[in-house]
Formats: structure tokens, C-alpha cells, sequence
């Protein structure tokens, strides 16, 4: 495979850069030291929060690109790129719906935390993993004093069973994706990681001959295609293994590292 092309890396967190127990590895850290050396950037585009990402990243946040809440924020360093904010009344039809589910966790994922309703402690035992900053409320109809990005939803058994079928009509009009076994989100037409990947590489001045992406499942699908090198993990939903090009090794295998390691030989020739 020829890699001489490639200057942009964006790999998809959980289920892809991420082992089962929500850690980078430290071989990717020194991989990253050689990615720049060629001149490589890189960009982690997730359905996490932000700050839940810096958390992976704090040696390198920095240096990286960072891609959150599935495309609907975005920033470099210090420096914020874009936002795709989701108008409130979508967020109160969306909050009226889910509630009427059973055994559905309700997240409003905003810019300077995220809010939940439940005080479940299996439920926030899970979500802390991926909300690092996070309130717990009465009301989330009543939330006001922050930007919002998105609705985010849980099923602890299938959010595509349990939770896409109630809310699915509502694609008419807003996003509405299943981007986990668990989870499903609620944002912008525009927030997504291939819209949010577009703008970068258009601000990097990167084709999408020059890039390669990393993905796992449904949110990762619009980026996928905007890369000539996409790689769908071994664990990976049916619809990526469809739409990707290439498919290394699962998450705990670390397949990422293993495919950029073959990048950095080959750069290195």
C-alpha cells in the first residue's frame, strides 16, 4: 500500500484508538512523535465530550486537532474552530420524546458541561468515562446558562432496539444517529465528523488523497468516505466494514497503532 501521499491522521476514539478500557496505549504516544517528524497531523474525532478527550491527550493536546461531540465542536490548542449548535426547541421535542422511553438516560451535552436528570448509579458510573465535566439536575428542560451541541441517549442493552425507533422521525428535521451499542445522539444537520473533517481539511489545505481515517461505527461513516485510506476496525459495525476501504485489527489489538507503524516505515524510506 502506498502511504507517500498522506498527511492527515483521524482516528475515531472508542472502538478504535481506545482499548476496552477506555486508554491510548503508550506506543501510540511515541507513533505520534514520528508522525510529526513527517509532518503528519493528526486529529481525534469522537462523540465525547471535549474535555473527556483532553483527558486522553494531555502530553500532546497542544498539537492535535480535536474533534468532539460527533463534529459538532472543534479546536486546535486554545484555539475554538467551529461550533454547530443544536437550537433549543429541537433539544425540548427531543427531551419531551426520550422521556417517554423506559430505561433510556437522558445527556445534554454542552459546551461547558454536560447535564444530566438521573441520579442512577450504574448509569453515571458509565457516563463519567465519557463526561469528565458534568452536572446533575432536576430538570433538563430548564438548563439555559450554556452553548449545547447535542442530546445524547443511553440504553444499557441497544440503542438502535430500544431508542432509534421512538425518535427516528425527527431526522426530518435535525440528525439523529446511532454512534454506539448504547448510545445515540441528537445534534445539528451539521454536526457530524465529516462535516467537521471537511472544514479541516480545507483550512489544511489537505485532499482526501492525502488522508486517512480510523473508525468503528455509525458516526464514523461521513468521515470514512472523505479519505482515501479508511480503515474500519476489526470490531467494527457492518455498515463501516462496508463503506471503508480497509479494515485492521479490533481496538484491543491495537489496529490503529499497527497501520500508522506501516506509515511510518514507509515515510521513513
Amino acid at each position: 500500500m502506498d502511504f507517500s501521499k498522506v498527511k492527515l491522521v483521524v482516528t475515531d476514539m472508542d472502538g478504535t484508538l481506545l482499548n476496552s478500557k477506555s486508554e491510548v496505549s503508550a506506543r501510540f504516544f511515541k507513533i505520534f512523535n514520528q508522525l510529526k517528524k513527517q509532518n503528519i497531523h493528526f486529529i481525534a474525532a469522537s462523540g465525547r465530550q471535549y474535555q473527556s478527550i483532553v483527558d486522553r491527550f494531555l502530553e500532546i493536546k497542544d498539537e492535535i486537532t480535536i474533534i468532539a461531540e460527533n463534529g459538532a465542536f472543534a479546536k486546535q490548542g486554545d484555539k475554538e474552530l467551529f461550533t454547530n449548535e443544536l437550537p433549543f426547541e429541537y433539544i425540548l421535542k427531543s427531551i419531551d420524546t426520550l422521556r417517554k422511553l423506559q430505561n433510556v438516560y437522558i445527556v445534554l451535552c454542552g459546551k461547558n458541561a454536560a447535564y444530566i436528570e438521573t441520579k442512577d448509579v450504574e448509569f453515571i458510573d458509565v457516563f463519567k468515562n465519557y463526561y469528565s465535566e458534568y452536572k446533575i439536575v432536576n430538570d433538563l428542560s430548564k438548563v439555559t446558562n450554556d452553548t449545547f451541541f447535542k442530546i445524547a441517549a443511553y440504553h444499557f442493552e441497544s440503542s438502535e432496539k430500544h431508542i432509534y425507533p421512538a425518535v427516528k422521525h425527527l431526522k426530518n428535521e435535525i440528525q439523529v444517529i446511532v454512534s454506539g451499542e448504547h448510545w445515540l445522539d441528537i445534534s445539528h444537520n451539521n454536526a457530524n465528523k465529516g462535516y467537521a473533517l471537511n472544514i479541516l481539511q480545507n483550512q489544511l489545505g489537505i485532499t482526501k488523497e492525502e488522508t486517512m481515517v480510523f473508525g468503528d461505527y455509525n458516526n464514523d461513516l461521513q468521515m470514512l468516505v472523505l479519505a482515501d485510506f479508511s480503515f474500519a476496525m476489526e470490531n467494527a459495525h457492518k455498515n463501516v466494514k462496508k463503506i471503508a476501504k480497509f479494515q485492521t485489527k479490533s481496538n484491543n489489538e491495537q489496529g490503529v497503532e499497527i497501520v500508522l507503524e506501516q506509515l511510518i516505515s514507509f515515510k521513513s524510506i
